[in-house]
């Protein structure tokens, strides 16, 4: 796991870098795009509240050297029951930071965030059964596979498996 990257709130100037991740399919790669959206959206959202909310955000993945925005990691908030609830996280990384090791770090990074700053006992964390890499990452980062969730997922056309991880307070809190 690379031990350069941090994370912070998203800043103005990854607003560019962050709607390329988003909204070009080349820059966004085959399984992180998922059709064209809202043109601006991104930015409002930006505008009205930073990204951050008490049902979730997104926060910039950075290089710590430099400041270099590498992506992006967001979650938010699902119900594991009536009174449960936890969040669920995801990530970006532009084209040219992938396959670095910042993925397994930063995914790391913001489960214990979450853990510090919030009262959930569970975070987890779903990817394309084709993902191997992010599996790989999640992995990496602390999280347990749990299984397989059979055609939950709509992108290109075609419904698709996905593979669920989760991580507890306990597993990160007892590591730390």
């Amino acid at each position: 796991m690379s031990e350069h990257v941090r994370l912070r709130p998203i800043a103005e100037k990854d607003l560019d870098p962050l709607e390329r991740l988003h909204e070009d399919p080349a820059e966004a790669g085959e399984l992180g795009f998922f059709g064209h959206r809202n043109p601006g959206q991104l930015r409002r959202q930006w505008a009205e509240h930073g990204f951050l909310t008490a049902q979730g955000g997104r926060l910039a993945i950075v290089h710590d050297t430099d400041d270099r925005f590498l992506g992006e990691v967001q979650w938010r908030q699902v119900l594991q029951g009536p009174a449960s609830p936890c969040w669920n996280i995801g990530i970006a990384l532009l084209t040219a930071e992938r396959g670095k090791g910042y993925g397994a770090r930063a995914q790391r990074l913001l489960a214990e965030y979450l853990f510090a700053h919030t009262q959930v006992n569970r975070v987890e964390a779903s990817t394309e059964a084709v993902n191997t890499a992010e599996q790989k990452a999640l992995e990496r980062a602390g999280f347990t596979r749990e299984g397989t969730i059979r055609g939950a997922c709509f992108r290109g056309g075609a419904w698709r498996d996905m593979v669920m991880y989760s991580v507890l307070r306990a597993e990160i809190t007892d590591q730390s």
